[in-house]
C-alpha cells in the first residue's frame, strides 16, 4: 500500500552454532560502538520464523522465498536462520545468538510479539537493525512487512457470510479466534467482526484456539457439547491448521457446517475441493518474502527503506515506523485455479493427488 497507514496495533534454539561466512555486501549504518554488528564484515542477515506445527507456511515458503531473494540482491549477504518451534523462550536465544553473531539486520517474525521490546532495544544499541515480519514486534522496529490484517479479517468476515447466503441473517456462527498474545490475531477478529456483527444473528461461542490444532480441537467440541449439533450454522477459524482440525471434530460429531480459515495451505485447498472447507484467505508470500529481504538487505548497506516501506504504522512502544502493507485474497473452490495455482504457489498435480482426483475433476482442475 503507498498511502500512510496509521493503525494502532497491541503487539502480542535449540542454539545451534552459526557460520559467518562471505565478503562484504556493504556497510550497515547504526552505532559504531558495536564493532561485531558494524564493521566492513560480512552482511549477515538473521531470520527468525515462529513456528512450524499449526502452519507449513514458513518452512515451505517464508524461509525459502527470503533467503532466494537476499541472495538475488546480495550475492556475499549471509542468512543465519532459525525457527522458535512456538516457544518465546527459545526465539530469544535464537535472537541473542544472531546478536552475539554480528548480524546487520534481524528478520524477526516474532512468537510473541509483546515480549519482543527489550531485544528489540538491544539491538538496537548495538547498530542492528530489525525488520518485523509478518506481525508487528515491540520496540523500535526499523521497518515492518505484513498484509493488512483488519482487512483478512474481514475478507474471512465477509467469506463466511458468502457462505452461509440468505441463511445468514438467522445464523448462529463459532469463532475460534488465534492467539491472544499475537497482535495478527486481534486484528483478524476485529475485522471479521466488523463485517459480521449484525448481520449474522449471533455469535453463540468465541474462544481462542491459540494457533494450536489439537486446543482448537478441544473447543469445537467443547461447543458442540455446550450447543447441539444443530446450535450454529457456521465456524470462523482464524487459521487453516485450526480449521482442519475443527473440521474433524465436526464430521466426528456428525455436524457439516461452512468452516473458513486462512493461509491457503496445501491441505486446506484440497479440503475447499472436496468441500470439506469454505474458503481459505491467500496470503501471497512470495511479494511478502520479497520486501521484508528488499528491506533488510537496503538496512545492511546503509540505504533509506522508505522507497519500499511507503507508508506507516503505528505500535504500543512506537509512532510511525516504516511499513509495506499488502492485500489478500480470498480462496473458494471456483478461484482456485485463478489465485494459488495462477500465482504458482502450488501446481493442480500438487492439489489433485489420487484422493483428490474425481473433486478435482468436478472443479475443473487438471
Amino acid at each position: 500500500m503507498n498511502a500512510t497507514l496509521r493503525r494502532a496495533v497491541v503487539p502480542t534454539l535449540t542454539a545451534a552454532a552459526l557460520a559467518l561466512t562471505g565478503a562484504a555486501c556493504g556497510k550497515a549504518g547504526g552505532d559504531k560502538k558495536d564493532t561485531a554488528a558494524n564493521d566492513k564484515g560480512p552482511a549477515s542477515i538473521g531470520l527468525l520464523l515462529p513456528e512450524n506445527a499449526s502452519s507449513t507456511r514458513y518452512e515451505s515458503f517464508d524461509r525459502p522465498f527470503i533467503e532466494a531473494k537476499v541472495k538475488a540482491l546480495c550475492a556475499d549477504c549471509k542468512v543465519l536462520y532459525s525457527n522458535a518451534e512456538g516457544s518465546a523462550a527459545k526465539q530469544k536465544q535464537q535472537f541473542d545468538t544472531l546478536l552475539t553473531q554480528g548480524v546487520k539486520v534481524i528478520i524477526l517474525d516474532a512468537y510473541d510479539a509483546d515480549s519482543t521490546r527489550g531485544w528489540v532495544k538491544e539491538a538496537a544499541d548495538k547498530g542492528v537493525k530489525v525488520v518485523a515480519y509478518d506481525r508487528l514486534a515491540t520496540g523500535p522496529v526499523s521497518a515492518y512487512v505484513s498484509f493488512d490484517n483488519e482487512k483478512v479479517g474481514e475478507l474471512q468476515g465477509q467469506a463466511l457470510l458468502d457462505a452461509l447466503g440468505p441463511k445468514a441473517a438467522e445464523s448462529d456462527i463459532v469463532m475460534i479466534n488465534g492467539d491472544e498474545a499475537d497482535p495478527n490475531a486481534a486484528q483478524f477478529k476485529t475485522g471479521a467482526h466488523k463485517v459480521l456483527d449484525g448481520k449474522i444473528r449471533k455469535v453463540v461461542y468465541e474462544q481462542s484456539g491459540q494457533w494450536n490444532p489439537t486446543v482448537a480441537g478441544q473447543k469445537i467440541s467443547a461447543a458442540v457439547t455446550q450447543l447441539g449439533k444443530n446450535g450454529f450454522q457456521a465456524v470462523y477459524s482464524a487459521n487453516d491448521g485450526m480449521a482442519g482440525a475443527i473440521i474433524t471434530q465436526l464430521k466426528g460429531a456428525g455436524v457439516n457446517v461452512p468452516v473458513g480459515g486462512q493461509d491457503a495451505g496445501l491441505d486446506a485447498i484440497q479440503r475447499i475441493v472436496a468441500g470439506d472447507q469454505a474458503f481459505t484467505v491467500y496470503k501471497a508470500y512470495r511479494p511478502l518474502a520479497d520486501y521484508a529481504a528488499e528491506i533488510a538487505v537496503d538496512l545492511a548497506q546503509g540505504k533509506d527503506v522508505k522507497a519500499v516501506a511507503s507508508g506507516t504504522v503505528d505500535s504500543s512502544t512506537d509512532k510511525g515506523i516504516p511499513a509495506k502493507l499488502l492485500d489478500a485474497k480470498v480462496v473458494t473452490k471456483a478461484n482456485i485455479k485463478d489465485t494459488v495455482i495462477a500465482d504458482g504457489l502450488y501446481k493442480a498435480s500438487d492439489v489433485c493427488t489420487a484422493d483428490y482426483a474425481a473433486a478435482c475433476a468436478a472443479a475443473g482442475l487438471k
